[in-house]
């Protein structure tokens, strides 16, 4: 059988609001991880009549090497680290804090970009449902999921299209429920089970959000 192709995200995004129609009626809150997951979770939004806001998590990268991944980190300096990717290249946690502090400061820029002078959106007692367009490693996502849960919502749904068998299995750890249309054998780039899987712009991130907030 073949896997499960997505014409753009747009339709991963209706798709994936098919399987979230119970949450309807529990007024959610709809969190969408920039810049593609804004786009698929602007339609899960649209079909659960629910308001659209972000979250907005950045990696980490090793000293040097900004490219490698070691940790990541989202709004409220909520900060994950890859404990065996840094025993292995001999860094501690210390070692990473100005890189930490770059992020959080860029996700603060991002976020200001992106919502403009609109207050972010209250997730304390909501059901709140977390998209992305898709999940390779779990990282980020697992740093996005962190800091909303010390909002305190009432639950805390992560949707996304398709992730690994490998972060599915991580992320399912810190949430109520996980929302997943394909978890594939073979999973090399989340761009392979999009048809188009081209570059989200940040004007259609402000834009989504001005048009369901």
């Amino acid at each position: 059988m073949s896997e499960l192709i997505f014409a753009n995200r747009q339709d991963a995004g209706q798709k994936l609001a098919a399987k979230l129609l119970d949450y309807r009626d529990k007024q959610p809150v709809v969190l969408g991880i920039p810049r593609g997951g804004v786009v698929v979770a602007a339609e899960v939004a649209k079909e659960l009549n629910a308001p659209l806001d972000v979250i907005i998590p950045r990696k980490v990268g090793a000293p040097g090497n900004r490219e490698l991944a070691v940790g990541a980190v989202a709004p409220n300096g909520t900060a994950i680290y890859d404990k065996r990717a840094l025993s292995m290249i001999g860094l501690h946690i210390t070692d990473l804090q100005d890189e930490v502090t770059r992020q959080v400061i860029e996700i603060e820029r991002r976020t200001k970009s992106y919502r403009g002078n609109r207050e972010p959106l209250s997730l304390q007692g909501k059901a709140v449902i977390v998209v992305d367009d898709g999940i390779a490693t779990g990282l980020t996502a697992k740093a996005a999921l962190q800091s909303v849960r010390k909002q305190k919502p009432e639950s805390l749904v992560l949707a996304v299209p398709v992730t690994t068998m490998e972060a599915a299995g991580q992320l399912q750890k810190g949430i109520d429920k996980l929302v997943c249309l394909l978890v594939p054998e073979a999973f090399y780039a989340v761009g392979q089970f999009y048809k188009d899987f081209s570059q989200t712009t940040d004007e259609e991130v402000a834009a989504a959000l001005e048009n369901y907030t």
